[in-house]
């Protein structure tokens, strides 16, 4: 009897162990399901920037007022006629002009 009921569990175990284990058992399941909810968090976040690019080329696309603002933003460019105007955060010190008109010391 006591042999029969060695048997039965060790039986019990085999049968246990690609449930738990196994191809397709319950912890790589789990794996899976964590791998899918990271991959999706992943493409929100690129479909956010999608978007975001998305808007940025209609708008460079359609209208110039975009390109503008890029030119002036990024590259630094005025229209003619404008002044520019710098403000230096506290504790900087102004460039010095020199009598050529080149900054420097």
């Amino acid at each position: 009897m006591r042999l029969l009921l060695l048997v039965l569990v060790a039986l019990v175990c085999l049968i246990q162990y690609p449930l738990w284990w196994g191809k397709g058992g319950w912890f790589t399941v789990w794996d899976l399901q964590r791998q899918v909810a990271e991959q999706r968090e992943i493409n929100e976040g690129l479909r956010t920037r999608n978007a975001a690019l998305d808007a940025e080329v209609r708008d460079l696309s359609e209208g110039t007022e975009a390109v503008e603002e890029r030119a002036r933003g990024e590259l630094g460019m005025m229209r003619e006629g404008e002044v520019f105007v710098q403000i230096l955060p506290p504790n900087v010190q102004p460039p010095q002009i020199t009598p050529s008109g080149k900054g420097g010391r």
